[in-house]
């Protein structure tokens, strides 16, 4: 009653003398401060890496956007102005639209063979087998390994007659299955692909590794106390339970497959007659073999844009659900 009295006679203070009240109605304007030096911050980490990100991503693609509208063999400065020329010619370039189909194929490969291969193994290597640490470390071996030893290796391996594949064929009696394998045009995609799988398989093997361990058990201990069979099992609980790390896998395989170079580059150069040739390759054979730069920079950007093109529209239609997922719990965390 005493406090309620003061207040109606105007004698209780509204605030204490000692505390100024800060011109947002705050006391002693820690906040705004607190936000200025917060905001400095994140300027401080973030400027650094919009200008790295400027000078060795933006800057390269515009340069290269610009040159792609001259015909310049890179010495000097870009002086024949032939606009959409290059762009037109890709689209008349039979390399260029094999290099195209041939990217579609492995993308294919590998979606429809190489991915569900790698899924096989993690599922095979989470069960409880003796020594699977040691199997799980042989698989991934091959990808630690650089696509240049590993090119080389296959070249050896593959070679006519004296390879390894064609005395093991022909110490067994099939001999005639060997041949040509990176020279002949009807077997080296065949081959080409059996190398990438061979070198890629224990990458998505350890991704899908990462994302059944992440299951809880007691799902499947569930499941299998109201009768469910392991294929049930797998189709009902492990598989929508690993759709986020499968759609991450799908993702990074199509976009290594767009940009392929180094191993193709190795083993067969792209050939033979175009036969195995890729986006890349065909880049660094008008960039740098016949140094026709405005060209081989049309192909560049055609490739980003490609690049670009599907990574925006997975994300919008195939990973929203787990972009959305992802950003509800970082703001159920504040």
């Amino acid at each position: 009653m005493k406090g309620i009295s003061a207040v109606v006679d105007g004698t209780h203070p509204a605030t204490p003398a000692s505390v100024p009240a800060s011109p947002n109605g705050r006391a002693g304007g820690r906040p705004r401060a607190r936000r200025v030096r917060e905001w400095f911050t994140a300027v401080a980490f973030t400027v650094p890496a919009l200008v790295l990100f400027g000078l060795l991503v933006l800057g390269p693609i515009m340069y290269a956007a610009y040159v792609s509208l001259f015909d310049w063999g890179g010495f000097g400065s870009p002086e024949d102005y032939v606009g959409a020329g290059n762009y037109t010619r890709l689209l008349d370039d039979p390399v260029f639209l094999g290099d195209l189909w041939r990217g579609l194929l492995m993308v294919a490969f590998s979606v429809v063979v190489q991915l569900p291969f790698a899924l096989a193994m993690a599922v095979l290597l989470m069960q409880r087998l003796r020594g699977r640490a040691v199997y799980r470390m042989l698989f991934f071996a091959p990808y630690v390994l650089s696509e240049v030893i590993t090119g080389v290796l296959f070249s050896m391996l593959f070679a006519p007659d004296e390879g390894l594949a064609d005395k093991t064929l022909g110490a067994v009696g099939l001999d005639g299955l060997g041949g040509l394998w990176f020279a002949d045009q009807d077997t080296v995609l065949a081959t080409l692909f059996l190398v990438m799988t061979w070198k890629y398989f224990g990458f998505h093997m350890m991704l899908y590794l990462a994302g059944l361990q992440n299951i809880p058990a007691e799902l499947h201990e569930a499941a299998r106390i109201d009768g469910a069979g392991p294929w049930q099992r797998f189709r009902h609980i492990t598989l929508p339970l690993l759709g986020p790390t499968i759609r991450i896998s799908v993702f990074l395989s199509v976009i290594g497959a767009i940009q392929l170079f180094d191993l193709v580059w190795v083993t067969t150069q792209g050939g033979p007659d175009h036969a195995s040739e890729t986006m890349a390759v065909t880049l660094f054979q008008y960039g740098f073999k016949r140094y026709e730069i405005g060209y081989a920079s049309a192909i560049s950007i055609a490739m980003f844009a490609i690049s670009l093109v599907f990574a925006l529209g997975y994300q919008r239609f195939v990973m929203r659900r787990d972009t959305e997922g992802a950003l509800t719990t970082m703001g159920g965390n504040r």
